[in-house]
């Protein structure tokens, strides 16, 4: 997250080398959490937090090295797929300015808010998968 996130959270000045590890510590909770490898070797993680009949996308962070290389296109997607199965919106927050933003519009999650920090996305089920 600190090392992910670093750039983001330095242009909208709100990093703080402290805070950002204690906010993935407060949030973090091994049975919602995967790890992803490439390779044999860890490149990031994510998280997908039950909510009621909901889930909440946390914590996808993937090494900087390997972004773009569609790898967090096909954890996403093989996320999302679950989530259909089930017939469940899932919720995310993603940084102003984030080029993930992009990532998470081509996979349907739309604008449900935003602040001076955080955009705040959802996605329902896809037509047809319940």
């Amino acid at each position: 997250r600190a090392v992910v996130l670093r750039g983001d959270l330095e242009r909208l000045g709100r990093y703080d080398e402290h805070r950002v590890r204690q906010r993935f510590r407060d949030g973090f909770a091994p049975g919602n959490t995967w790890v992803i490898e490439v390779d044999g070797a860890f490149a990031g993680c994510v998280a997908l937090r039950p909510d009621g009949g909901a889930y909440w996308l946390e914590h996808f962070y993937l090494d900087a090295g390997l972004q773009g290389a569609g790898i967090g296109t096909a954890v996403l997607r093989g996320l999302l797929e679950r989530c259909d199965r089930e017939g469940a919106t899932v919720r995310l927050n993603v940084l102003r300015g984030s080029a993930a933003r992009r990532l998470y519009e081509r996979h349907g999650f739309t604008l449900e808010s935003e602040d001076d920090v955080d955009v705040f996305m959802a996605r329902g089920p896809a037509p047809g998968s319940v």
